[in-house]
């Protein structure tokens, strides 16, 4: 560190001299990431950390942030963090950030967004238990949503009614995979875990534009099982055999 920060130093001094038009765009980009950089890393050496707010990893994409994510095969993970929710098999990205922080706070926004949309409330939403703070349950009931998931304090004595609980919260959990398989998909099929861009702006739309594919290709699969069910059934004759008759 203390190299880097001597040719900092020396770039410094030619720079007052003969100033900065010896240097692109690009490296002048570069100098000045590697100059936050290396001031980060000199405040957690100075303070025995390795925490530091915006912590810059990547020199070329400063604006990637490492998450701890506690996974076995990825335990930090690095990317957009984002809030998706499905309605109807069609995903709609509501939040997209570079930045770590807790889903649960989404919840409000992503139900608003939805009324904006739609024109109402859902009945119901189906959420990891993440989302399911008193603060969540306590809006999501007073607008007459039910949040997936069981009650907040003790389980219910009736046999009857503790039975009906625990078949509900099966039907939700099975509801709640759903958005697991979207993310899936599109890993496996879209690239999704492998965005090549560089700037946050065309990562972002290469993001949103996966799940608009994942969207189109959902509708073309709705429209021609309705076609087919309609060519099934004798509602619609093909062009072709319209002709034949004729």
């Amino acid at each position: 560190m203390r190299y880097v920060q001597r040719n900092l130093r020396t770039i410094q001094d030619l720079c007052s001299r003969v100033g900065l038009r010896g240097l692109s765009r690009r490296e002048y980009r570069d100098l000045l990431v590697i100059g936050e950089l290396v001031r980060q890393q000199d405040y957690m050496y100075r303070n025995g950390t390795h925490v530091v707010a915006d912590r810059i990893v990547s020199i070329s994409q400063p604006h990637v942030r490492p998450m701890v994510r506690g996974k076995l095969s990825a335990p930090v993970e690095f990317g957009a963090k984002i809030s998706v929710s499905v309605v109807q098999g069609f995903c709609f990205v509501d939040r997209l950030s570079w930045d770590n922080y807790s889903e649960s706070g989404d919840l409000k926004g992503q139900v608003e967004k939805f009324k904006d949309r739609f024109g109402h409330y859902p009945s119901s939403v189906h959420a990891d238990k993440l989302y399911r703070n008193r603060g969540n349950l306590q809006y999501c009931k007073d607008r007459g949503i039910r949040l997936s998931g069981p009650a907040l304090g003790r389980p219910k004595s009736d046999s009857k009614a503790l039975w009906r609980q625990i078949k509900q919260q099966h039907q939700d959990e099975g509801d709640r995979v759903e958005i697991e398989g979207k993310f899936g998909v599109g890993k496996r099929r879209y690239s999704l875990s492998r965005i090549l861009e560089k700037l946050p702006v065309t990562s972002a739309t290469a993001i949103c534009v996966i799940f608009l594919v994942m969207g189109l290709e959902k509708a073309l699969r709705l429209l021609f099982s309705l076609l087919r069910r309609a060519i099934l059934f004798g509602l619609f004759q093909p062009l072709c055999a319209q002709k034949a008759v004729a």
